[in-house]
């Protein structure tokens, strides 16, 4: 209606007019000012962030080694095509536009399937295969992985084939060119999630990788690669983050929470520091944790700096658990802000394999079966690790006396090719088995799980005893009169098996009576007592040479030889020129447990 309607209106009508449109004026006005009174809801958006880690090449429910579907005391399952289907419910629940799936790393390495694709029919091969990991990562749909310390285990050009094949990123904020110093991988991924009537939610991941690379995976990236620590380079690179507009930052960090490292001072950067990240660095809302193999539903660390709660999550590794980060965010003063976060945790075990990862590698799957279960030998009689924790323990041996025999071919003709080959290995499973009858791939491969490759290093008969006594700390001092619990007896200040060392070579008793550091007694050579300053070869495998476990002495002693083949296929060979697995021909006892003297068994 025109404004100056009122001029067309007679004096009546005007008056009675304008106490009408008084009215009308009024009323709005007072609704008006009502409204203001009344503040607007503010925008608001959820965000859900999914996780894996420590993946280690498991696709399906399957155990390569036992040939049969995985089960473990706690009725757990793993595998990706087990999380596709929780991924698929938690985009379906949320819907998926407003879900993100990103990864901790560790993915390329970890069962035969991961094996098979790195050696036997590698990926780095002209017109070689896609990567399995690769494949259902991709067909799941993943945004961001970080990188692990074992993506590094076939060496940098099976990595970059790798990373050529997947659909996402592979993120490495600290993973540096060692002349350049700048980023070998990409720091950070961002995403941008749209929210009808206001600005898009920029969520930055940022990838950290561990420092113990720089160890672990010495031959393969020294002078190529440097892994400086991971709070330094959170420290850089989140105010970037923020200063690019980033409303979530969350960090998928390959490293435990524990803020403690393997390899001691071996490296001035901890191995796992992910709790650390979250209470130095300020401006990280969220931390996937990764590396440490255990399962964290939620953990709240207070930023030291601002005061704010980080929340850290670490699912179970293997694919066994998937981690929800629920975000619930609010768009107030022009910005988004997240007002709260929750983890939680879903479980693989309570859904099937999602059938379109079934499909699409299947047959991957099943060429590997076949591969490990090629019979290679025959063994007289069975063998297992069941008691190798504390009894010295034939089927240990076999790793030795392999290793020392390859060792001294490989030095054959050089001037230390007189000096005697002493061997290292540990108990790394408490459940391989070597059947009597024909022995297979598989039944190799679950003696010796691990990706290892072999050293032999230059050490003194000092240097092995204090070696040895560092090993011996593994065992639970007990007193010559209390009862013996063989579940209690090791794993002492939380050492893993995989940190105990066999020696063979030299016979030596374990004090377990004794306080650590004390424990090593009658240790001889060829029945004679050790001479501290007689030279020894060493064959050790690649972990500990570079100095993980924290071994002494073994990571600066001078090297004499190295490969690239695993300590695995080694043993594989060894058994396949025999033909025949007989313990008369590698077993011997050279050490034992005793308290004050006694044998414990």
């Amino acid at each position: 209606m025109p404004l100056n309607r009122r001029k067309f209106l007679t004096k009546s009508a005007v008056t009675g007019a304008g106490v009408a449109v008084a009215g009308a004026v009024a009323a709005p006005a007072a609704q008006a000012a009502e409204t203001a009174k009344k503040p607007r809801p503010k925008k608001r958006y959820a965000l859900t962030v999914m996780g894996t880690t420590d993946l280690h090449g498991n696709i399906f429910n399957w155990d390569y080694f036992k040939d049969t579907e995985y089960a473990d005391a706690k009725g757990n399952a793993k595998g990706l095509a087990r999380v596709s289907t929780l991924v698929n419910q938690v985009r379906e629940e949320k819907g998926r536009r407003n879900t993100l799936l990103i990864d901790a790393g560790d993915t390329i390495q970890g069962t035969p399937l991961t094996y098979y694709y790195a050696k036997v029919d590698p990926i780095t091969a002209q017109g070689g295969p896609i990567h399995p990991m690769a494949a259902a990562m991709n067909a799941i749909g993943y945004d961001a992985v970080a990188l692990g310390n074992h993506e590094f285990n076939y060496g940098i050009e099976t990595l970059r084939k790798f990373e050529e094949q997947c659909d996402f990123p592979l993120l490495g904020a600290n993973a540096l060119d060692a002349k350049t110093l700048k980023p070998a991988f990409p720091p950070y991924f961002i995403k941008k999630f749209c929210v009808p009537g206001a600005p898009p939610v920029k969520v930055a991941v940022l990838g950290l990788t561990n420092p113990g690379i720089a160890i672990w995976d010495k031959a393969y990236v020294e002078g190529k690669m440097v892994f400086p620590g991971l709070e330094e380079q959170a420290a850089k690179w989140v105010p970037k983050l923020r200063s690019m507009g980033a409303d979530v930052v969350v960090v998928s960090a390959h490293s435990g929470s524990s803020g403690t490292s393997s390899y001691g001072d071996s490296l001035p950067y901890i191995e796992n520091s992910a709790a650390l990240v979250a209470q130095q660095v300020p401006g990280i809302d969220a931390i996937l944790v990764g590396h440490a193999h255990t399962e964290i539903a939620e953990l709240l660390v207070t930023n030291e700096k601002t005061g704010k709660t980080v929340v850290l999550s670490e699912p179970l590794c293997f694919a066994q658990r998937l981690t929800l980060f629920d975000f619930e965010l609010v768009f107030e003063k022009g910005r988004w802000t997240v007002e709260s976060v929750k983890a939680t945790v879903r479980d693989s075990k309570t859904v099937a394999d999602d059938p379109k990862i079934t499909k699409l590698l299947k047959a991957d799957h099943d060429i590997v079966v076949e591969y490990v279960n090629q019979v290679v030998g025959t063994a007289t009689e069975k063998l297992t690790t069941v008691e190798a924790r504390y009894k010295d323990v034939p089927i240990i041996d076999l790793i030795t006396r392999v290793q020392e025999d390859v060792v001294k071919a490989a030095l054959a003709g050089t001037e230390h090719a007189a000096l005697p080959v002493i061997s290292q290995a540990s108990p790394f499973s408490r459940t391989s088995e070597i059947p009597a009858g024909k022995v297979t791939i598989r039944d190799l491969s679950s003696l010796y799980v691990f990706d290892n490759t072999l050293v032999a290093k230059l050490m003194t008969g000092a240097q092995l005893k204090a070696y040895l006594e560092y090993s011996a700390q593994y065992f639970v001092q007990t007193a010559a009169d209390a009862a013996v619990d063989v579940d209690k007896l090791t794993n002492a200040g939380d050492r893993p098996d995989y940190n105990y060392d066999y020696v063979s070579g030299l016979s030596y008793d374990i004090d377990i009576a004794q306080p650590a550091g004390s424990r090593i007694k009658n240790l001889a050579y060829n029945g004679a007592a050790l001479d501290d300053a007689q030279q020894f070869v060493f064959a050790v495998n690649n972990y500990r040479a570079n100095g993980g476990g924290a071994f002494p002495h073994v990571a600066s002693a001078q090297e004499l030889w190295s490969e690239s083949t695993e300590i695995r296929t080694r043993i594989a060979e060894w058994v396949t020129a025999k033909g025949v697995l007989d313990p008369k021909d590698f077993a011997s006892v050279d050490w034992k447990l005793t308290r004050n003297g006694t044998p414990v068994f």
